[in-house]
């Protein structure tokens, strides 16, 4: 049985894996939707077979039914996903709230359903691929309720996941439609200012006008988080298993445990809430190798590059869910605290009421040129980002791979001189000659520096591919978050056009400019945020790059060195 279905959106393959590279509008055959963890198998239009997310696509033809007499099933309603009976083709591609009743117990405390590990991530060779896992929803920490493009009844499917042979990366870049996501977040109630809301004082965001242009107001009590000590705990007498990594705060120094599902529940809530700010992606969610050590470091290294972009930003930093993240240690708090976010009503567009630009109005000549140069940046900043992450990753598996071979080959080779020596000189392995020592010492020397090569990415190349995988996620968002002030900027031209028409009073035109600059004013402040922010992070990753390249160098300079010492003495 198969399936005709519609690509959505563009998703590039890992390469080297199983992961099938699908275009926009492409039609692809599906073969498999028993894969497990929201990715399904394919035939695209050239023949090439292979596994792609099943949120990335569209049925354009129903699934041929077995007895033709049937009567038709009626579909599920839109956006029905908690009904294990449901069609997965639901059409909307967005999620509500799950019923109380869902999960076990009230669904809301640490210990839910979706708690449980039953998916396992790591990526190629151990290594958790360096792909944007922003928006995939697919969770290795099964979530409380299905979303799109999970397969249900595949969920819980250990042995299919068991069987899985489909691509280690997990990295399902889904790209986050934020025009629609505004629109639909209450985007035009927004501008007509149809939707109203008390914004207490402490909810208020300000943007200020500065000698750099615009900029959010900073937080006046900086601080910051590590995460920490990663840790393996067990539920239900050790049935079920997770890592757990520490996080402390510097604003109290109290230490609260927390597992990659809740990074992933914040994620969420940051996502859903801040339309107009691109959120940092998390870790990728993988398949296999959950409790390796190597994987556990790497999964801590990248949660505290997410966290550190977080807790810098002058709005992130503040929000009340973050808040609720980094500090609450009880169960109860933290289900109510859980609760109060997800019924929060200022998210999406509705958040702009909260934003206080100042009082002057913006002028399309003096916006549209930033605008349009800071998306010309976008686009080749993503490319760039993305060559240079492909260059980490090759030069890490060159080190692991031909570099330390070569290395080792040399050294070997040396030594078969050393020893032919020694042949000479008595016919024994064992000499007491200084030249043939001094050969063999060279032969060591070079195996030696093949060991610094296979070890030497973890000082270098990964790290700078941990921060640019921040960086490929934030640069991901920003098309879409450029695309919801346009969206703005078009609602405000049709209202303009009323008013031409007389079917809108100058002052509900003059209402909804006011609101339109909010937007804009948002866009301009987190322009100049990430302008400032790129300017510091990216000189202290590539000073750190650099410095750990001339320590390799000069360590390798060193050996050479020494050896070279040993043919004086000959």
């Amino acid at each position: 049985m198969s399936y005709q279905v519609r690509a959505l959106y563009e998703f590039n393959g890992e390469p080297n894996s199983s992961e099938l590279t699908i275009n926009a509008d492409e039609i692809l055959t599906v073969t498999r939707i028993d894969v497990g963890e929201g990715w399904w198998e394919g035939v695209n239009s050239s023949g090439k077979m292979g596994l792609f997310p099943a949120s990335y696509v569209e049925k354009i033809t129903p699934a041929p039914v077995s007895t033709p007499a049937a009567p038709p099933v009626a579909p599920p309603p839109q956006g029905n996903r908690y009904d294990p009976t449901a069609d997965d083709w639901g059409e909307s591609t967005q999620y509500s709230a799950p019923p109380q009743n869902y999960a076990k117990g009230d669904g809301e405390g640490w210990e839910d359903d979706w708690d449980d590990d039953t998916y396992s991530e790591i990526g190629p060779g151990g290594h958790p691929s360096q792909g944007n896992a922003a928006h995939r929803q697919q969770s290795q920490e099964v979530p409380n309720y299905p979303l799109p493009g999970m397969p249900i009844n595949d969920i819980n499917n250990e042995d299919t996941l068991s069987n899985y042979n489909g691509p280690h990366s997990g990295s399902v870049t889904k790209k986050n439609n934020r025009f629609s996501t505004f629109s639909k977040s209450g985007g035009e109630s927004y501008i007509l200012g149809t939707f109203n809301a008390t914004v207490i004082d402490s909810d208020k965001v300000f943007v200020h006008q500065t000698d750099d242009g615009y900029s959010w107001s900073q937080n006046t009590n900086p601080y910051h988080v590590i995460v920490a000590s990663p840790k393996k705990e067990s539920k239900f007498k050790g049935i079920k298993s997770y890592i757990a990594y520490q996080i402390t705060p510097s604003f109290n120094n109290i230490q609260v445990s927390r597992r990659y599902k809740h990074f992933d529940w914040l994620h969420e809530r940051l996502t859903e809430k801040f339309c107009l700010i691109p959120i940092p992606p998390l870790p990728d969610k993988q398949i296999s190798g959950r409790y390796e050590e190597q994987f556990i470091e790497h999964r801590r290294i990248q949660l505290q590059e997410f966290i550190d972009w977080v807790c810098r930003h002058p709005v992130l930093s503040r929000c009340d869910v973050l808040q609720h993240f980094l500090t609450c240690t009880d169960e109860k708090r933290w289900k109510a605290g859980k609760r109060q976010a997800e019924k929060d009503l200022l998210v999406g567009a509705n958040y702009c009421v909260t934003i206080f630009p100042p009082e002057k109005a913006l002028l399309p000549s003096q916006v549209d040129p930033q605008t349009e140069q800071f998306n010309n940046f976008i686009h080749h900043m993503d490319s760039a980002v993305k060559i240079l992450m492909a260059t980490c990753l090759d030069q890490t598996k060159k080190n692991q791979g031909p570099y330390k071979r070569e290395y080792q080959k040399i050294g070997e080779s040396f030594f078969s001189l050393g020893n032919a020596l020694g042949f000479d000189e008595g016919g024994s392995l064992i000499s007491t000659s200084k030249l043939t020592a001094a050969i063999r010492k060279t032969g060591g020397t070079y195996i030696d520096i093949g060991k610094l090569f296979e070890e030497q990415p973890k000082h270098d190349w990964e790290p700078l591919s941990d921060k640019l995988h921040i960086y490929k996620g934030i640069i991901g968002s920003f098309p879409d978050v450029l695309a919801a002030q346009k969206s703005a900027i078009q609602k405000r031209k049709e209202c303009e056009k009323l008013t031409t028409d007389r079917k809108m009073e100058v002052i509900q035109l003059n209402e909804v400019i006011k609101r339109t600059d909010v937007v804009t004013y948002a866009l301009l402040a987190e322009m100049n945020h990430f302008k400032t922010e790129r300017t510091v992070d990216l000189k202290a990753a590539m000073q750190q790059y650099l410095t750990e390249q001339i320590k390799f160098y000069k360590n390798i300079v060193g050996k050479l060195e020494s050896a070279l010492n040993h043919f004086d003495e000959t």
